[in-house]
């Protein structure tokens, strides 16, 4: 998913996807330690997207704690 896209969610938005991401990270998992895992390349994604949606959260509470100061 790309990060333009992630920035038009609301901050429930983004933790909403989080959970799904770290989810289908731990079914992932999972799949590449039985060796049923069809698509290794998946698995570096969805820990990339979980990277941007942190990073996003993140950018968000320090955007509201400088703005909550500002005034």
């Amino acid at each position: 998913m790309k990060t333009s896209e992630l920035r038009e969610q609301s901050a429930d938005d983004l933790r909403l996807r989080l959970e799904e991401l770290e989810e289908e990270s731990f079914n992932l998992r999972f799949q590449h330690t039985l060796g049923q895992l069809s698509s290794p390349i998946r698995l570096r994604d969805v820990r990339r997207d979980i990277a941007r949606v942190q990073t996003l959260l993140s950018e968000n509470e320090t955007t509201n704690a400088v703005v909550g100061q500002g005034s």
